[in-house]
């Protein structure tokens, strides 16, 4: 089992920036790919950033240029940096891990919040 908790999420202005963390626990040595996803009220969740085990990323186009995604395998922990920030980006923001190279996410965190907004 893989346990992941979500932190740095937070109220912020159009144009500012987060650091979003997620610390990864339990069976870590089992973890291949992890990514963040987001939530938006009424809204489907959606992949915002992936990184594989090699550091291979994919962001998706509404984020691309702003935000960051990065892991430090010897904290255990993968980090989303987030520029520029937009009142569209104003979701819940989870954590999600899995074992395989490809498929489905296994383990998740509880989310974030993160708000954009004047």
């Amino acid at each position: 089992q893989v346990q992941l908790v979500e932190s740095g999420g937070g109220l912020v202005q159009p144009g500012g920036s987060l650091r979003l963390s997620c610390a990864a626990s339990g069976s870590i040595f089992s973890i291949n790919a992890m990514a963040w996803y987001r939530q938006a009220p009424g809204k489907q969740r959606e992949l915002v950033a992936a990184i594989s085990s090699g550091g291979s990323t994919y962001y998706a186009d509404s984020v691309k240029g702003r935000f960051t995604i990065s892991r430090d395998n010897a904290e255990n922990t993968m980090y989303l940096q987030m520029n520029g920030l937009k009142p569209e980006d104003t979701a819940v923001y989870y954590c999600a891990a899995r074992t395989k190279a490809f498929g489905s996410y296994d383990y998740w965190g509880r989310g974030t919040q993160v708000t954009v907004s004047s």
